[in-house]
Order: structure tokens, then C-alpha cells, then sequence
């Protein structure tokens, strides 16, 4: 009877479910298959496979045991793993090798080629950048480290500042659209999770670099493993002098940063955990970016990061706890060097201390996987100028002030979701019910339902329905300095988003293709009124409603499948994305964020093998943004679509790696965010040495 309706490649471990178990599946028949993960979290990510090979068909990819549907995972900091074969929703994977071929030395760098991300820097490198993802701004993502929350509930501004080179990062998935169920409620608009390597050899490997503007990094790195541990241990310095001047003629956008992780591994039969810890110090340069009238501000950063992991690997019910301790300091200085002297404006300094716990849990039965998760963070701000008055004031470490406001609040997060996968359709739904301290907020339920259908072997449809919220950061709330009036009563922002796309994928072509709506509610951005003048005072405020649609499409050409006689080609991929959002909002008004938006954004890609250990990859991004912003002169300027080429020309060796990198080849004058020009030409040299 058995026979009749499986074959080989549909067979579960009789020891996992026994006989009666068995016999359910056989009456549900090959058509369901068990031992799928969360669906709605990982697409386009690289299966690594442990030696193993999965058996296919004209219809799917099949595993014939749950631990080897295990061994095909490859992403973490979703609510539950899956085989890439089995996923629905779509997710952007910048892999290794894409990240060590990019012309770039941070991660905010790299972001830039993602056609769906919106980076605007103030600097190269790294020194301040804000992400946003499909129009939204730089709050409403989830930031993560290892699938660990690093949101700062002070503000986005610097949430990019990770205590990791470039040089460890295996690999950085962007999930674009609401992605409550998967990451928790700041991912309002996507997620980017940032997923560090450890060697699985003991070795040693360093780096060096030069360049343009003063421009000097240097690292190393060094990793033990010992039976069942892998230990790993590194560290990186970098400066610049920057690339412009105030009006003084001082420097204003140089910036010096150190950064040293430490993480490790254990693993045997039964469990696996992990754990890291981190810090990363930062002085930049601020330029004009906070306020146009004063060109010399500063920024100093101090972050770090703790976090463990655990997970089993036998039973009937996987579980996967984990607990995080993230701490951010910072000190703005309004003019550089000048703390209330002659009547100036005071430092601001604040503090954050985020404590986190959670647990992912999912086990099978006949009808498919269920997955339980719960999350619990507290957020706990003190400050010289933001929150409500501390009854008991703090000291500020190493001066003379004290903080004398601050804010704490509790968020939880529970996560309901079932996912099923039939032969050619698969299906994942799931709820967040969300309950915040903050204001006394009721419990909020946000459902969520993402569906697949694969056509052919390499052609598949996708369909989505997602909702999310994100609550306000406390700067949205209490920053009432300087111009600005902020609100504590803001309501959080919430988006209904529907999308629906094709994907095609062979071993020569690979592309997508995608469109969305967003829908928003109470969207916070900080805003004035034109009419009354340049010195107008920025509000935060709620907007009713957003409506935004959004298409992005991308094609990929590997020419050694294409073409398998020639060599010197490697791969061209090209990406657009377009957006256009209705706003029920005054034309004399000026926004900071949420009204300036990529309205076009095309990137391309193009990597050469001319000789022998000798590689070019070209990169060029063109975008055009909307909005307006306020010049040095008070005059009101709109943005100017640019584009921008970047190359990369390296020497490849089994344990060296030389390099040439340029950016902003043509030296286009350009500005990703109001009043900060960003640098022309930037010529870096650099080597990598594996011992």
C-alpha cells in the first residue's frame, strides 16, 4: 500500500513517528510534505548542504529525512529555517563572494547595490549613514547581528554601526515588505540581518589599506578550533580626514573608528550555541547634516554588544532560546569642541540599554509545521535632553553634567505560525500579537500570509499579505531643541502591505520581478512650513495616510553556463526599482525623511576574469529622489537624479588578495541627504593576507 503512494525520496524515519504516524502520512499521501521551517522568511539564499543531495523531480526539490532538509539551511534570524527549495517569501542574499568582489569597505557601502535599499551617507565608509527599504525611512527597519536585535531606541541615525569588518561578514539578507512575524515590530518596511563567519579551520589572516583623504585601515583576525569549540577573535582601525571643510577652513567630515568582536561556536550531536560580544568606537565628523546653519558638528559613538544562542538538534519540539545585552552611548556636539562656552549650545549625551530574551520554538505533525515564538525587550534610555524628568538624576561618565531625563519601556512580542508545503504550492500564515508599555498600549494583532506556487522547475509565483507596526524612537518623541518640537504622544506607525511576483532561476539566467502596495498609517516624519521662512521649527508628527506602489525587476546572466567556452566574461546582473507614493499632504511643506523617497534606482553590475588570477568588477547606481531640501543659503533646492560608477581590480592568490579600488570614477558631484555634498573621486589600495 505504501508503495502505492510514495516513493523512496517521500519516506520519513519510521524511529521519528513511528508506524501510526507513518501510516497519516501515507493516507495524506506525497502531496504533504513535512519538515518545512518558517516560510515567510528566506528566498534567495545559497543552500549549503553538508553532504548531502537532495533527490528532485520535474516538481520540487525533495529531502528524504528531516536532518537533511536541516543540513540544506543556510540563513539565520529568522523565526524558523528553511531549505531554500521550499521558501515563499522573497529575500535579497549579498553572499561572501559578492561582498568581497564590491568596491566597499562597510556594509552601508555595500547596501547601495541592493536595487530595493535607499542608503544616504554623510560620509564614506561608514561614518553616518541612514537605510531605508521601498520608500520608507531609516526607523522603520529591523537591524540585526546574527539574527540578535541591534536597534537603538534613541534613534536610527547610527544604527549601522557594527563592531565587524566588512572582512568577517558571510553574508547580508535583506528581507523587504512588513516582517513583524519574522523579526519583531521595528521592521516596519524590511529587515537586514548581518551574518558573521567563523573560520572552520584554525588560522590567522590580516588586512591593510590606504587611500584617498587621508584614508588608512588596518586588521586581523585569528580563530581557534578545539574539538567541539571554534573561538574567534578580531579587530579593525580605520581613518580618514575627510573630504571637506567648514567655513573656518577646519576639517568637518573626517572620522577615526576601532572595532573588535569576539564570537564562538560549539557543536555536538545534541546542541548547538553560539555567542558574541562586541564593540565599536566612532568620532566623525557631522558636517551640515543636523542643522544647515552650523558646519562643524561632531559625533562621538561607543556601542556594545553581547548576545547568546542556543539550539537542540534532537526531539520532537526544537527549541531555540537566546539572550542579547546591547549598549549605546552618545555625544553630539552642535559646534565642535564647545560645550556652553561664550553662551553656545551644550553637548547632548545619551545612553541606551536594551535587554532582550526570546524563544523560537516549532515541531511537526501531519498537518505540517507549527512554530511558537515569544520575545521580550526592555528599553532603557537616560539623557541630557530627551525623556521625561529622572527622579533621581545620573552621572555622565567622565564630565561634569549629569542625565537628568530618560524613558523605559517593555515590549511583547508573540508569534503564531503554521506553515504547509503540497506539491507544487506552499503556504505560510501567522499572527504577531504586540503589547508595548509605552503610553499604556493595548495588545495589537498584526496577521500575515505569504503563499507560493511553483509553474515549472525554474519558474515560481509568489503572493503576500503583510502588516506590521513600529513604535516611535524616543528622539520622535522628546527632541525639543534646536528647532525642533517633538511630540510624546505620537501614535506608532503601522503598514498593510500586498505584493505578488515571479521568479526564474537556472544555472545561466536567473530574475524576478515584483510588485507591491503599501499601505500606511500614522507615518512619523519630522516636517515645517515653508511659508513661515528658512528658520521654521521642525515638528514631529503623525501623517494619516501613505499609499505607496512600488516595481522591481532584476536579471542576472552567469556567462560561464551561458557561454562555456569563454572565460574572461564571469556575469552582468541589472536591477531597477520604481516607486511613486500618494501623500493627502501641503505642497509648502519641507520633510527630513519621509517625503524624499527614491522614485527611480537602477544598478548594475559587471564582473570580469581577464587573466588568469586577475578580476575587474564594474558597479554603477542611478537614482533619482524626490523632495527638496534647504541649502547653506537658505534657498530651497531640489534633488537631481546622478549616477555613480565604482570599480574594483584585484590579484588573487590562495593566501593573498591585492586590490585597487575607485569610487566615483567620474567624479560627479552629487548629495544623498540635504546639504552634505559627498566626496569626488576616492582611489583606495589595499591587501588581505590567510595564514
Amino acid at each position: 500500500m505504501y508503495k502505492s503512494i510514495f516513493n523512496k525520496r517521500d519516506v520519513f524515519k519510521f524511529k521519528r513517528f513511528g508506524r501510526k504516524g507513518y501510516s497519516l502520512f501515507a493516507c495524506l499521501g506525497r502531496e504533504v510534505i513535512i519538515g518545512t521551517l518558517s516560510v515567510a522568511t528566506l528566498s534567495h539564499a545559497r543552500a549549503e548542504g553538508i553532504g548531502v543531495k537532495p533527490v528532485t523531480d520535474d516538481s520540487i526539490s525533495y529531502q528524504t529525512d528531516k536532518e537533511m532538509i536541516l543540513d540544506e539551511v543556510s540563513i539565520t534570524g529568522s523565526r524558523a529555517p528553511m531549505a531554500k527549495s521550499q521558501a515563499v517569501r522573497m529575500v535579497t542574499v549579498l553572499e561572501r563572494k559578492d561582498i568581497q568582489a564590491a568596491p566597499v569597505q562597510s556594509v552601508n557601502d555595500l547596501l547601495k547595490y541592493a536595487v530595493g535599499v535607499d542608503v544616504r551617507q554623510r560620509g564614506p565608509i561608514g561614518a553616518q549613514t541612514d537605510v531605508s527599504i521601498r520608500g520608507g525611512n531609516y526607523e522603520q527597519i529591523a537591524i540585526l547581528l546574527n539574527g540578535i536585535s541591534i536597534c537603538d531606541p534613541q534613534t536610527g541615525h547610527n544604527a549601522f554601526d557594527f563592531p565587524v569588518d566588512i572582512s568577517e561578514i558571510e553574508r547580508i539578507e535583506v528581507l523587504e515588505g512588513p516582517s513583524a512575524r519574522v523579526y519583531g515590530t521595528p521592521s516596519l518596511v524590511g529587515a537586514i540581518n548581518i551574518v558573521t563567519r567563523c573560520n572552520p579551520k584554525s588560522s590567522v589572516s590580516t588586512h591593510a589599506e590606504s587611500g584617498s583623504y587621508g584614508y588608512v585601515a588596518a586588521g586581523a583576525r585569528a580563530n581557534i578550533v578545539t574539538g567541539h569549540f571554534n573561538n574567534q577573535l578580531s579587530a579593525n582601525y580605520s581613518h580618514s580626514d575627510g573630504y571637506s571643510r567648514n567655513s573656518q577652513g577646519n576639517l568637518n567630515a573626517d572620522f577615526e573608528g576601532i572595532k573588535a568582536f569576539y564570537q564562538g561556536h560549539y557543536a555536538d550531536d545534541w546542541a548547538k550555541v553560539r555567542w558574541h560580544a562586541g564593540i565599536s568606537v566612532k568620532d566623525f565628523g557631522s558636517n551640515t547634516f543636523y542643522s544647515s546653519r552650523f558646519d562643524n558638528q561632531f559625533e562621538h559613538t561607543l556601542k556594545t554588544f553581547m548576545a547568546l544562542q542556543g539550539e537542540n538538534r534532537h526531539g520532537a519540539l526544537h527549541i531555540m532560546p537566546s539572550i542579547y545585552w546591547n549598549r549605546s552611548m552618545d555625544r553630539f556636539e552642535l559646534i565642535r569642541g564647545d560645550d556652553a562656552v561664550n553662551g553656545s549650545v551644550p553637548f547632548n549625551y545619551h545612553r541606551s540599554d536594551v535587554i532582550g530574551v526570546g524563544i523560537n520554538s516549532y515541531f511537526d505533525w501531519v498537518a505540517g509545521r507549527t512554530a511558537i515564538c515569544a520575545d521580550l525587550r526592555n528599553e532603557d534610555l537616560v539623557s541630557t535632553t530627551l525623556g521625561e524628568p529622572l527622579a533621581s538624576p545620573k552621572h555622565v561618565h567622565n564630565t561634569n553634567r549629569d542625565y537628568l531625563y530618560g524613558i523605559n519601556r517593555t515590549n511583547i512580542n508573540l508569534v503564531l505560525e503554521h506553515n504547509i508545503i503540497l506539491n507544487r504550492f506552499s503556504m505560510s500564515a501567522g499572527i504577531t500579537a504586540v503589547k508595548n508599555s509605552w503610553n499604556n498600549m493595548n495588545m495589537r494583532v498584526y496577521p500575515g500570509v505569504d503563499m507560493g506556487y511553483r509553474i515549472t522547475n525554474a519558474l515560481k509565483a509568489y503572493a503576500s499579505y503583510n502588516t506590521s507596526l513600529r513604535m516611535p524612537s524616543v528622539t520622535e518623541l522628546y527632541y525639543s531643541v534646536g528647532g525642533h518640537k517633538a511630540d510624546k504622544y505620537l501614535k506608532p506607525e503601522e503598514l498593510t502591505s500586498v505584493e505578488g511576483g515571479l521568479t526564474y532561476s537556472t544555472a545561466a539566467i536567473s530574475a524576478k520581478a515584483n510588485i507591491y502596495y503599501n499601505h500606511w498609517r500614522n507615518m512619523i516624519d519630522w516636517i515645517r512650513n515653508l511659508d513661515d521662512g528658512s528658520n521654521a521649527t521642525w515638528q514631529s508628527v503623525n501623517f494619516t495616510k501613505i499609499n505607496a506602489i512600488g516595481v522591481q525587476a532584476s536579471v542576472g546572466l552567469h556567462f560561464h553556463h551561458l557561454i562555456t567556452s569563454q572565460k574572461v566574461v564571469r556575469s552582468l546582473n541589472l536591477s531597477y526599482s520604481y516607486i511613486n507614493q500618494d501623500k493627502d499632504i501641503s505642497a509648502n511643506l519641507e520633510s527630513k525623511y519621509s517625503l524624499e523617497y527614491l522614485k527611480h534606482k537602477v544598478v548594475g553590475n559587471l564582473q570580469l576574469n581577464p587573466w588568469r588570477q586577475l578580476y575587474v568588477d564594474l558597479y554603477y547606481r542611478w537614482q533619482d529622489r524626490t523632495g527638496s531640501y534647504t541649502a547653506t543659503d537658505g534657498t530651497i533646492k531640489a534633488y537631481t537624479p546622478y549616477g555613480i560608477a565604482d570599480a574594483r581590480l584585484s590579484w588573487k592568490a590562495s593566501d593573498c588578495n591585492v586590490y585597487v579600488e575607485a569610487n566615483n570614477i567620474f567624479d560627479k558631484s552629487y548629495v544623498d541627504y540635504g546639504c552634505v555634498p559627498q566626496p569626488g573621486t576616492w582611489f583606495i589600495v589595499g591587501a588581505t593576507w590567510e595564514l
